[in-house]
């Protein structure tokens, strides 16, 4: 599968309309899955609209970009951070579909030995299997990014609800103990140096299946 994911900061009183052209032109791309929807409390640079398409392969989309380019080349878009990358979902079958969609787009530190690059990963791929709200999720680097960084990393999930984030997920021990070590400035194992994209929005159609 082909993923791509869109961020997008909006003039507050243009959001609908753009909202709206985003979800035609996401209806008609002929995606296999697709979600436009304003982002929730609590995402932090993580644009006021987010847009996420999944595609069976990449030249579908390829045939489709410049029309979403176009789209976002709207006057009242005012920056979109994003990525496309290939993946597809793991989901964890003893648990019950989620109703939020939530995407961490990061980049990791030029440089990064291949040995710790492989222990970061393998701490964000363990996370979902302790917090009890993911019941879906995929971690993927991308080959085409846009926006503030060159993000090297697109980690996504499905929850339960809001609380299943800023909650269970975030209070978790093993966010707080072990995944967090890559992210604090202030550790020596950190490895993420820049400012992430956390963002996350309702989802009705589990576009992460």
């Amino acid at each position: 599968m082909y993923n791509v994911t869109r961020l997008i900061d909006v003039a507050e009183t243009e959001r609908h309309r753009v909202q709206e052209a985003l979800q035609e032109l996401a209806e008609q791309c002929g995606a296999s899955r697709h979600l436009v929807a304003p982002t929730l409390p609590g995402s932090r640079n993580g644009g006021d609209l987010l847009l996420h398409l999944r595609f069976d392969d990449a030249r579908n989309w390829s045939a489709v970009a410049d029309r979403f380019d176009e789209a976002l080349h709207d006057p009242a878009v005012t920056r979109v951070n994003g990525v496309g990358y290939h993946g597809l979902p793991q989901t964890i079958s003893d648990r019950a579909p989620g109703t939020v969609y939530r995407t961490l787009l990061l980049r990791v530190a030029p440089g990064t030995g291949a040995d710790t690059l492989s222990r970061f990963e393998a701490d964000l791929k363990s996370l979902p299997g302790f917090v009890s709200t993911i019941s879906a999720w995929q971690l993927s680097r991308p080959d085409h990014t846009i926006g503030v960084s060159e993000w090297t990393h697109v980690f996504e999930q499905e929850f339960t609800d809001a609380d299943g984030i800023m909650g269970a997920y975030l209070m978790h021990p093993i966010h707080w103990a072990v995944v967090d070590q890559w992210f604090d400035p202030e550790c020596p194992n950190a490895i993420v140096r820049e400012r992430v994209c956390h963002s996350f929005c309702l989802d009705s159609t589990w576009v992460l299946r």
